[in-house]
């Protein structure tokens, strides 16, 4: 499996992700410069990634530019044949942007920039996730028709929660509805989440929780809570 990590001009996430993939998780990876279009080097069975950042500077909206760079118009088709995406904090954004995913990342509730550990529940994992978080602009947000559609349909990855598991608003580090840390696509190939995993993989950092999240979403040869053809809709 090969993955890709593309780079865009306010990318400071593209390394940690290449290390944390090549040194932490022996993993191939292959760098991608967010001017070009070629993804013919990966197959369905590879992962696109798009990194943490402020791509162009975070002007208009987070992710709203980069979801005309040239890379994401190839990276939007290889999604909707069913390749693998994952998008991190900025990574999100973008792909919320190009409607990838459902919502909307907006300003957090506070106001206030927020870098700190976190915990994450999820299905799946036997224990909450300690997942780092840096982020002003990580509240996410859809309209109750969308988050119901996304409860119902199991697409809901992460909340963010305490240390013993509980969902409780102050275990919500910046508002997001419904404690919502991390989505993916109906199809199930398409992952997006606000925490950082790939601050999470060395043991040197004293926490690998992330290899964790890594391996589960997209690792995995098949995808996560997959759906019929019949069931998939645009979004």
């Amino acid at each position: 499996m090969k993955f890709g990590v593309v780079v865009f001009p306010g990318s400071n996430c593209d390394r940690d992700m290449q290390d944390a993939l090549q040194h932490d998780l022996k993993q191939e990876v292959i760098m991608l410069w967010h001017k070009t279009k070629d993804l013919s080097a990966f197959s369905q069975g590879d992962c696109i990634i798009l990194p943490g950042g402020f791509s162009y500077g975070d002007y208009l909206r987070c992710g709203a530019i980069a979801r005309f760079s040239p890379m994401m118009q190839s990276v939007i088709e290889f999604a909707n044949n069913g390749g693998k995406v994952l998008g991190v904090c900025n990574g999100f954004q973008i792909l919320c942007e190009s409607q990838l995913l459902p919502g909307v990342l907006l300003r957090n509730g506070h106001q206030q920039f927020a870098c700190k550990n976190v915990y994450l529940k999820g299905d799946g994992y036997s224990k909450p996730l300690k997942i780092p978080i840096a982020h002003g602009e990580g509240r996410y947000y859809a309209d109750d028709q969308t988050l119901n559609d996304l409860e119902r349909n199991d697409q809901i990855l992460f909340r963010y929660c305490d240390e013993q598991g509980n969902i409780t608003p102050e275990s919500n580090p910046n508002g997001a509805t419904r404690n919502i840390a991390g989505i993916r696509n109906l199809a199930g190939n398409v992952f997006g989440m606000m925490p950082h995993p790939e601050r999470a993989c060395n043991q040197a950092l004293g926490n690998i929780d992330g290899r964790l999240i890594m391996q589960q979403l997209i690792m995995s040869s098949a995808p996560v809570n997959p759906r019929p053809v019949a069931s998939l809709v645009n979004i």
